[in-house]
């Protein structure tokens, strides 16, 4: 499989192996493609998680990742591109459904947007909440002390 993607997508995309485990680095704009055909072609039916990791020294300072299992091949891959900060990804919801919420997660976590999400707001902070805790600059204690007197009215026990 990975063979025939090395050969079909060039530079476009690097498979590697690490402790055992393949990942395939796909340039952004494949991804949609690269995706459906996980799923179509090579049966890659479940998409087990979708996370991202903050770079901020980079210019493209985001991965985003797709775990990705296949029930058939008892094989899992995971798909990995950059991303700089506020460009957005296609929304592989119309591949697996799982995608609807760890899309929301990633959102809301790193602020990353999913184009064609059909309903991209938090999950699991507040509507109201500032910033996105999982990026490496954000200060967390600040915005929680923030958060906790506008909102409930106390002084935070940071």
């Amino acid at each position: 499989m990975v063979a025939k993607f090395k050969r079909e997508y060039g530079s476009g995309m690097t498979p590697l192996t690490h402790l055992g485990q393949n990942y395939l680095e796909v340039d952004r704009s494949l991804i949609p493609e690269i995706l459906l055909r996980l799923r179509d072609d090579e049966q890659f039916d479940y998409c087990v998680d979708i996370t991202a990791v903050h770079y901020p020294k980079r210019e493209k300072p985001f991965d985003v990742v797709w775990i990705l299992y296949s029930f058939a091949r008892n094989e899992r891959v995971r798909v990995k591109t950059q991303i700089a900060d506020g460009e957005s990804m296609a929304s592989a919801v119309p591949l697996w459904a799982t995608a609807n919420w760890l899309e929301r997660e990633v959102f809301d976590m790193f602020g990353i947007k999913f184009e064609g999400h059909p309903e991209l707001k938090r999950i699991l902070l507040p509507d109201g909440w500032k910033g996105h805790p999982l990026r490496k600059d954000y200060g967390i204690i600040q915005q929680d002390s923030e958060w906790v007197q506008i909102n409930l009215g106390i002084e935070s026990g940071q």
